[in-house]
């Protein structure tokens, strides 16, 4: 395997797209800033746990734009491939997140798309 970007690999010749799964959340108004550095925190631990994540990054909005519409926070996970993101959407540890974290959010959205989809 032959990494020319963190977002470009190679595997016997063949590109194959990472894939960024990008989501935004909406914290109930009650929550407090030690509840949401604990689901950050767990969230940038599922890169350990879980195979094919390459990177996490996330945090509150952090925009004069007011284009948020309600949104809190968001945080973007890069995976190596479609594949990896398959197995994680299912896998014991993202579940065991994702319930730690949902009561405390009013709403969520999700979008993935593969990286440099418009080269």
């Amino acid at each position: 395997m032959r990494w020319t970007t963190c977002l470009d690999f190679h595997v016997t010749g063949e590109e194959m797209a990472a894939v960024q799964h990008m989501v935004l959340v909406r914290f109930k108004p009650e929550v407090s800033e030690e509840t949401i550095a604990e689901s950050f925190r767990q969230l940038a631990e599922l890169r350990e746990l879980i195979p094919g994540i390459l990177a996490f990054d996330g945090g509150p909005y952090a925009s004069h734009e007011g284009l948020n519409q309600g949104y809190t926070h968001g945080f973007l996970m890069t995976f190596d491939s479609p594949a990896s993101r398959d197995t994680y959407l299912p896998h014991p540890e993202h579940e065991r997140v994702k319930n730690a974290i949902l009561p405390h959010v009013e709403t969520v959205v999700a979008f993935d798309f593969e990286a440099d989809a418009w080269k």
